[in-house]
C-alpha cells in the first residue's frame, strides 16, 4: 500500500492532543503518529534532557529530547496543512506522511548528555537514528513498516537528506527548519532566556514550497531575519556558557578517566551498563540501555571510588563543583597557555585529565557552504533572492564563525586558592597562575598588543 492511501485510511476516530507549554498544543491525526509515540525507542527520549549539562547552569532547562521531537512534529504537521491548503499544486499530498515520522523520529538516537558522550565513545547519534529505525526488531521499524516495507527507508533517507524531494529534507533539516524553529524557542522558555524569541506564527505564514525546496515570502523577511539573529544570540548567550561548558569538560574528563581505568583492568566499582562502550564493542541494544540517568548514577557510585581523580571528577560533576575557564585569543597565547597547563601539571595535577581547551564555534548563516542550503525569498512573480542579499544585518553574520577558545582548569587556580585550606603549601603555584592571566591579560583580548 502506498504512503498516500494508507494516510488517508490510518486517521484516528478522535484527534489526540498534547498539552505543551511552546506550541500549547500538539495535535496527532493519524493512528501511526500515537503508536511511534509508544515505541519504546522513542519513551527513552523522556529520560534525555535536550540540553545536557546547560542544565547545571539554567536551572528551568529540564525538558527532554521528547517534548522537543512532538514540537518539531508539530510545527511541521502545521507547514504540511497550510501547504495542503495553499499550495495544491507545488506540495505533494503523498509526502505527508514520510515527512510528520520523520520529523517525530529525527532525533530518536540521541545518547545521554549527547555530544560529550559521543566525543568520549565516538558514536554518531544521526547513525543511531538510522538504525533505530532501519532495524528489524525495533518497535520503530515494526510500525513503521506497516505502512509499507519500504517505508522506513523513505523515513530514514529524509534523515540522511537523501530523500527525492527536496522539500521534505529542507523541511527537517536546512538552516531555518523545524528543528531549530523547536529548539529555540522551546530553549529560551525553559532557560528562561529571551534571546530565542522569534515571530514562528509569521514564518509559518511566510512559508512556502516551490520545485527546488522550501523559500520565504518576500514579505516576511524580518521575521525570517529576526530567527537568524536569535539562533545567533543563543548559541552566544546560551549554548555556549562558559558554566555550562566547564560542567560539559567536568563530565567529559571523568567518562574519559573512567573508560581509562576500564581499560587498564582498575575501574570500580564496575558499572556493566557502560561496559561495552568501554570495550568499543557495543550493540545497538546496548545504546538504548543508556539514559540520563544510566550516567548519573555511574557518577554516584564513582564518588566512592579507590582512584583519586575518578572520585575527585565524579564528586565535581555530581555536586556542581565545574571546572573553570579563561578565554584566549588563537593564534597569539598559544605559549600562555601552554605555561598555564604546566603549572596546574607542576602541583601534581595529571595535566591530560585536569586541563582541558575547549573551542566552541557557530556559524549562524552562511550561503556558501555546499552542505547547507541557502535560504531564499521568493517576490512575487516567483523570482528568489538569498537571504543575505536582501538582508544587511544577515549579511553580517553570514560566513563568519563566532564563539571562544577557553582552557578549562579547576577553580583554584582561578580563584587563587584551595576550598578548606587555611594555608595552602601550593599557594606559589595558584599565585603564579593569577600573574600570568593579568600580566598577559589573557582575559581581556581587547588589550592585546
Amino acid at each position: 500500500m502506498s504512503a498516500d492511501k494508507f494516510e488517508r485510511i490510518d486517521r484516528l476516530p478522535f484527534e489526540k492532543v498534547f498539552k505543551d507549554p511552546v506550541h500549547d498544543y500538539v495535535h496527532v491525526r493519524h493512528k501511526i503518529i500515537l503508536e511511534l509515540i509508544d515505541t519504546k525507542e522513542f519513551q527513552r527520549l523522556r529520560r534525555i534532557k535536550q540540553l545536557g549539562t546547560a542544565q547545571f547552569t539554567f536551572h528551568g532547562a529540564e525538558h527532554s529530547r521528547f517534548s522537543h521531537s512532538l514540537g518539531v512534529y508539530e510545527i511541521t504537521r502545521k507547514i504540511v496543512d497550510m501547504f495542503e491548503r495553499n499550495y495544491p499544486k507545488e506540495w505533494d499530498l503523498s509526502m505527508r506522511l514520510v515527512t510528520l515520522c520523520a520529523a517525530l523520529l529525527h532525533d530518536l538516537g540521541h545518547g545521554p548528555f549527547s555530544h560529550t558522550f559521543e566525543k568520549i565513545f565516538d558514536t554518531d547519534h544521526e547513525a543511531f537514528t538510522t538504525d533505530i529505525i532501519l532495524t528489524e526488531g525495533t518497535e520503530i521499524h515494526e510500525v513503521l513498516s506497516r505502512v509499507s516495507p519500504d517505508f522506513p527507508n523513505q523515513v530514514a533517507s529524509v534523515i540522511t537528506k537523501e530523500h527525492k524531494n527536496p522539500q521534505v529534507v529542507q523541511l527537517i533539516s536546512s538552516q531555518i527548519d523545524a528543528d531549530r524553529m523547536d529548539y529555540l524557542q522551546r530553549d529560551a522558555f525553559f532557560t528562561g532566556a529571551t534571546y530565542g524569541a522569534f515571530d514562528l506564527s509569521r514564518i509559518l505564514r511566510v512559508i512556502r514550497p516551490y520545485d527546488k525546496g522550501i523559500a520565504f515570502q518576500y514579505q516576511g523577511m524580518h521575521a525570517v531575519e529576526d530567527y537568524v539573529v536569535s539562533r545567533f544570540q543563543m548559541y552566544m548567550q546560551v549554548y555556549f556558557h562558559p558554566a555550562s561548558r566547564g560542567m560539559e569538560v567536568t563530565l567529559d574528563r571523568l567518562l574519559y578517566r573512567a573508560k581509562q581505568l576500564y581499560q587498564n583492568g582498575e575501574l570500580y566499582p564496575a558499572f556493566p551498563l557502560l561496559e561495552p562502550f568501554f570495550k568499543e564493542d557495543y550493540t545497538l541494544d546496548d545504546y538504548l540501555r543508556l539514559d540520563d540517568g544510566v550516567i548519573q548514577t555511574a557518577i554516584n557510585l564513582w564518588t566512592t571510588s579507590d582512584d583519586a581523580y575518578l572520585s575527585e571528577l565524579s564528586t565535581m560533576f555530581l555536586n556542581r563543583r565545574p571546572f573553570k575557564s579563561v578565554a584566549y585569543q588563537k593564534g597569539q597565547d598559544e605559549p600562555i597557555i601552554e605555561k598555564l597547563q604546566d603549572i596546574v601539571e607542576e602541583l601534581n595535577y595529571d595535566k591530560e585529565i585536569f586541563t582541558r581547551i575547549n573551542s566552541s564555534s557557530d556559524l549562524p548563516y552562511d550561503y556558501k557552504l555546499k552542505s547547507k542550503t541557502p535560504i531564499h525569498l521568493m517576490y512575487g512573480d516567483g523570482t528568489l533572492v538569498e537571504l543575505s542579499e536582501a538582508s544587511p544585518i544577515v549579511r553580517s553574520l553570514s560566513g563568519n564563525l563566532h564563539g571562544d577558545h577557553r582552557l578549562f582548569v579547576p577553580k583554584e587556580f582561578l580563584e587563587g586558592t584551595k576550598e578548606n585550606q587555611e594555608v595552602s603549601m601550593f599557594q606559589e603555584y595558584y599565585d603564579e597562575f593569577q600573574r600570568y592571566i593579568k600580566n598577559d591579560r589573557i582575559n581581556d583580548p581587547s588589550k592585546k598588543q
